[in-house]
């Protein structure tokens, strides 16, 4: 459940206590007010791979379906655009000041995928019950093999290092519930998904599949146009319509699916 945090808290930590995540922090939040673009060249490949295994370790730990509290707020695709990520927090408050859930697409595209996993794993670590992450279709190892994430790791550190992100995206959940009434996920709705326990049972480490529930939560898309389900453009998963919807939140009890992987106009829109 997300948990306020007492108001004690700084959103920098304070790492005079010790814990190197909060030095991991400090040194992402230094890029603070620096020209958009400039990288967070004194973070170390050690101190990276201190993230990741704490990372993975804490997502093994909780459930691959989350259940969480209001209030929180919900964030899209950053897609290694740190500086937005940065205004994000601005805008929102840095944890703990808010509870975050980001329902995925942390690498490729942007140019700092690096920051912007670090730091939302290394949030992820300060604040276990405050601060969620989920995944999206580009947390996967043959899609951001292509798509930059990649080459950024081999340029600025190592292949190993893309592999260690790999082996934490495998353990990312894949959904999460707020308030028992609001089902969010990255992508969308499967046409195999009866029961969000199914979901929950799903074992982790895992690869994201080309066909099946998982791979439809994370690719799906909603089309305006449709009813029932059709294939996808993107080639993965399928396409659903607003009756798909409507069964879905009048089955389960739910008032509303949030959802990212697409880029609308306004930031935001709704079915």
């Amino acid at each position: 459940m997300a948990t306020r945090a007492p108001t004690s808290g700084t959103a920098t930590g304070d790492s005079e206590c010790g814990d190197p995540i909060d030095v991991v922090i400090d040194k992402l939040l230094a890029l603070r007010g620096q020209r958009p673009g400039k990288l967070c060249d004194t973070l170390t490949e050690a101190e990276i791979k201190m993230v990741c295994h704490r990372a993975r370790d804490l997502m093994l730990g909780q459930p691959m379906l989350l259940e969480l509290s209001a209030p929180i707020k919900i964030v899209g695709d950053t897609h290694g655009q740190f500086y937005d990520l940065l205004r994000i927090f601005e805008y929102g408050g840095f944890p703990p000041e808010a509870n975050y859930l980001f329902l995925g697409d942390y690498v490729d595209r942007g140019k700092q995928s690096i920051e912007v996993a670090v730091c939302v794993l290394a949030y992820k670590i300060k604040y276990p019950e405050n601060f969620f992450c989920i995944r999206g279709n580009h947390e996967c190892a043959s899609i951001n093999r292509i798509y930059g994430f990649y080459d950024e790791c081999k340029r600025r550190f190592s292949i190993k290092l893309w592999k260690t992100f790999t082996d934490v995206f495998n353990c990312l959940p894949a959904a999460a519930i707020v308030d028992d009434k609001v089902f969010c996920v990255h992508g969308g709705l499967s046409p195999e998904l009866t029961s969000v326990d199914q979901i929950a049972r799903i074992v982790r480490p895992t690869d994201i599949p080309d066909t099946g529930m998982l791979c439809d939560l994370i690719w799906s898309d909603p089309e305006k146009d449709i009813n029932g389900w059709a294939e996808n453009d993107r080639g993965v998963s399928f396409t659903f319509g607003e009756d798909v919807v409507k069964q879905f939140l009048r089955k389960h009890d739910f008032d509303l699916v949030v959802r990212a992987h697409q880029v609308v106009e306004d930031g935001y829109e709704f079915f």
